[in-house]
């Protein structure tokens, strides 16, 4: 049975309630993020990203933090170079990092590296704060290399796969895009993977 999200009465708040509860379960969510729609689910829970990997096949996900200092606590370091391009970028920035200890191998991409964006938009912050813990996210489309535009161009198979829909910006017609992603590679040059 899928769930939807409704938004709290009260102006700029989320009625985060029902999102977090599946994901506190290990179940996926469907969800806005700052670039995409995505598939999502807890982070640091391998049997939940298991079941994403699973659903979304050749789509590597990536881990959401809803700030500098989250993203801290889940890497080994964060280089200065790094630092200083997230806090100048313009778009949402994927960075391929060192993971810490306590993020799962089922996060990292063939480098050994975990994909990891801070969020810009309010509601994934809301989301994340609220959870205490980053979020995977692969873009909600079952094709391999397909991104959603906005919530209308999802297919009804990723409904049907899901736990939760939430319902913030499901009237947006913007077309989204993914995010930036780099890594940083030896003598600390700089390679874009996806601009």
């Amino acid at each position: 049975m899928t769930f939807t999200e409704r938004r709290s009465p009260a102006a700029g708040q989320f009625d985060l309630s029902g999102a977090l509860r599946v994901l506190r379960q290990g179940g996926l969510i469907l969800y806005p993020t700052d670039t995409v729609w995505s598939i999502g689910c807890d982070a640091t829970n391998p049997e939940a990203l298991q079941r994403l990997r699973e659903l979304t096949c050749a789509a590597e996900p990536e881990a959401l933090v809803d700030s500098p200092k989250m993203l801290k606590q889940h890497i080994i370091h964060l280089h200065p170079r790094i630092e200083t391009l997230l806090s100048f970028h313009a778009r949402p920035l994927t960075v391929c990092y060192e993971p810490a200890a306590q993020l799962p191998a089922a996060l990292q991409n063939e480098a050994g590296q975990v994909p990891i964006r801070i969020v810009q938009d309010e509601y994934c912050q809301a989301l994340i704060r609220n959870f205490g813990r980053p979020i995977a996210a692969v873009p909600a489309d079952l094709r391999e290399g397909a991104y959603p535009a906005n919530f209308g161009a999802i297919s009804s198979d990723v409904f049907e796969q899901v736990d939760f829909i939430v319902h913030h910006r499901r009237n947006d017609k913007s077309v989204a895009q993914p995010s930036v992603m780099v890594r940083l590679r030896r003598k600390d040059e700089l390679e874009f993977l996806r601009e």
